[in-house]
């Protein structure tokens, strides 16, 4: 569903009066007080400074006006600036965590450890989310992708919209004679990562570029854009664009959303849709390290998704930054605040995941 201002002031109210369990005291002992296993924490005062993933930015923001609203005393300073210079941030100790829609992999890990000191930086699988093909073309109700497609689309192969591959998959729609105006990320993003993931994985032939934060530099059309909402900006302001974003962005700006067939029939980009994709994830990290394998080949479920981790460390974050930074990860990690990131575009993270991501988040110290 779309949520226009006022209902996002609305869910806001209800995430705040349902955080007010969650915030039971101004302890500043950062404990669980979680009862029937639902996550809740109580308050802790201090401040935290955190950055990364835009993918996650409109959770963030409603969870932590609710934290901040039922917890005197606390400060949380989100700064979504992208998933890779998140990482860069908690690296170099700017932060207390980073949100990233990539888990940390090669030189990023073993730099994220040596922050830690005495235990290893873990990925926290947080937010889930559909990435969403989003576009403005008038007269274009419904649209229907392939994988093969959307490659050539974003290799420059495609550029036309009434292009035969296009026109193929949409029988009796009528496809304008113009330029496709294809909009990427322009800052390092695990929504990229994520995108080209999926491409590599199931358009292979078509999509030959490693998958990464970066957009490809080989590739010199398209036009970039900063951040999740910059890519939604840019598609609402131009007529035949399109543009990848996370579902949040796409309902928040009302762009149209294309429905992607992977093989076994055209699925729309919904959360539930999107749902289903992640719950088959399997875990590849060891321990409290919480990191996805997502399989992009489904034919059920809405295939192109990502998963907001929250990077810290397991053992050795900064004295001073543990309290606050576990309490408000349990509260985001609780039944309350999961439950309400449906209705904001996102996808909830559920069952024995769930579990795990609690049991990871306790383990802070």
């Amino acid at each position: 569903m779309n949520i226009t201002g006022k209902a996002r002031l609305t869910a806001v109210a209800i995430i705040g009066a349902l955080a007010l369990a969650a915030c039971g005291s101004d302890s500043g002992s950062g404990s669980s007080s979680s009862a029937s296993g639902s996550g809740n924490a109580n308050c802790v005062t201090g401040s935290i400074k955190a950055s990364g993933s835009s993918a996650q930015k409109n959770a963030m923001a409603e969870w932590i006006n609710a934290y901040q609203t039922n917890c005197s005393g606390a400060t949380i300073d989100y700064q979504a600036n992208g998933s890779g210079a998140g990482i860069k941030d908690f690296i170099n100790k700017q932060t207390a965590f980073a949100g990233s829609d990539s888990a940390l992999k090669d030189q990023d890990k073993t730099d994220a450890d040596a922050r830690c000191s005495t235990g290893p930086a873990i990925d926290i699988p947080m937010v889930g989310g559909a990435i969403v093909m989003a576009y403005n073309v008038s007269g274009v109700a419904k649209l229907i992708l392939t994988p093969d497609v959307i490659a050539g689309i974003y290799n420059n192969t495609i550029t036309k919209w009434n292009d035969p591959k296009i026109a193929a998959v949409n029988p009796g729609v009528t496809l304008p004679d113009a330029t496709i105006a294809a909009f990427h990320r322009s800052d390092s993003s695990g929504t990229t990562d994520n995108f080209t993931k999926f491409l590599g994985t199931v358009s292979a032939s078509s999509w030959t570029y490693p998958h990464a934060k970066d957009w490809p530099a080989a590739i010199k059309g398209g036009q970039g854009a900063k951040g999740s909402d910059g890519v939604a900006s840019a598609v609402k302001s131009t007529a035949n664009s399109i543009g990848y974003m996370e579902l949040s962005f796409a309902q928040d700006a009302k762009l149209s959303t294309a429905w992607v067939d992977n093989g076994g029939g055209a699925i729309e980009a919904t959360s539930q849709n999107a749902a289903s994709t992640i719950a088959s994830a399997t875990v590849t990290g060891t321990g409290n390290d919480l990191a996805l394998k997502i399989d992009y080949t489904t034919k059920t479920g809405y295939p192109i998704v990502l998963v907001t981790y929250e990077i810290t460390c397991e053992k050795g974050l900064d004295a001073a930054l543990v309290p606050l930074t576990k309490s408000f990860l349990t509260y985001t990690a609780g039944d309350e605040a999961q439950g309400k990131l449906t209705n904001l575009g996102y996808v909830a993270i559920t069952g024995d995941l769930l579990t795990k991501v609690r049991t990871a988040v306790s383990s802070i110290s």
